[in-house]
């Protein structure tokens, strides 16, 4: 079991008799491992030479017999571990380093790597299962009308990814969210932590997990064939799918709960206070911080807590974002 630290099976029952016992000599631990002293002596050799053992004092009834304790389990398997773990972690990095260069490469010599078709609605459904229940940060979608393969209330994917953490982005269109049941999967999506707004129409279907890949119906109207979808993997498509999703978010409404559960569109009331308010329109007119603390007659300290708090109430983490935010949501 302590191999990972470096002792053998012999040492390991060595250093386990002699933290129960506290100590022991050479006699007694070859009796109690069944070994013959000579092989006892030897062990004890090596792993007071590695620390892992000292000589007791002498015991005064019996000088001539070498006694051993332990030493401090966290001192010196602890501290193997910690840089057996730091060197399996350096490990771990450069694996993936390499498994993504090889991928990029493998891209650039293949094209059918960076674009697979996916040829009918059992292939698409999978796929959306698969990304979903294996999304790591984030997920993008853009959500239309008249599902394809299937519809935003079947999603279940969906929820076991919110609550374990994914961020998911959605913009619906609006005759999406007149369908029957879509305000109330909407709204119970948004409680579990969704980001949602909404737009008169999107350009295309789109899903895209944790920017590493995208699936994308490939015909707008499929009737009664069967559909074809694009799985597409990291590269400038990609890139510019996700700039395309980026740039009908900035432009998209808000979707929000209201007091009484109804789902609604629009922005929150500004959750900050006048001297809030006017800290904040300080701060997107670039003044300084020694600046702001000056004019409020209050401390740099107190100004960075102040903004510290308004950034927590935008979900902001950056300044830059919270500008965005402020933006936006039209507090100023």
């Amino acid at each position: 079991m302590l191999e990972a630290v470096g002792l053998d099976p012999v040492e390991e029952r060595v250093y386990r008799i002699l933290v129960t016992a506290a100590e022991a000599g050479a006699a007694d631990l070859a009796g109690e491992l069944d070994l013959d002293a000579g092989t006892v002596e030897t062990v004890l050799r090596s792993m007071e030479t590695r620390g892992l053992v000292r000589a007791a004092p002498p015991d005064r009834a019996a000088p001539a017999e070498r006694r051993f304790t332990p030493a401090d389990p966290d001192i010196v398997l602890g501290a193997q571990l910690s840089r057996r773990q730091q060197s399996l972690d350096w490990a771990r990095r450069t694996v993936e380093q390499l498994s993504e260069e090889y991928r990029g490469n493998a891209r650039r010599r293949d094209a059918g790597r960076l674009v697979e078709v996916l040829p009918n609605r059992i292939a698409l459904r999978e796929q959306l299962e698969h990304l979903q229940e294996n999304a790591r940060e984030e997920v993008l979608c853009f959500c239309r009308g008249s599902a394809i393969v299937m519809h935003s209330t079947e999603n279940d994917a969906e929820l076991d990814a919110l609550r374990r953490g994914v961020v998911y982005r959605v913009i619906y269109e609006r005759d999406l969210l007149e369908e029957p049941g879509m305000q109330a999967n909407v709204a119970y999506g948004v409680k579990l932590g969704e980001h949602a707004r909404a737009l008169p129409r999107l350009p295309v279907r789109l899903m895209v997990v944790d920017r590493e890949i995208g699936l994308m119906p490939l015909v707008r109207h499929a009737g009664i064939s069967e559909p074809t979808a694009a799985l597409i993997r990291g590269g400038e498509l990609l890139e510019a799918l996700i700039a395309l999703f980026e740039s009908y978010w900035d432009r998209a409404t808000p979707l929000r709960i209201a007091e009484d559960g109804a789902l609604t569109e629009g922005t929150h009331p500004c959750p900050l206070n006048s001297d809030d308010l006017y800290l904040l329109s300080l701060l997107v007119a670039g003044v300084p911080d020694k600046s702001i603390a000056s004019q409020l007659g209050i401390s740099q300290r107190t100004v960075q807590r102040r903004l510290a708090h308004i950034m927590e109430l935008a979900g902001a983490q950056t300044r830059m974002q919270l500008a965005w935010h402020a933006a936006r949501e039209r507090w100023l």
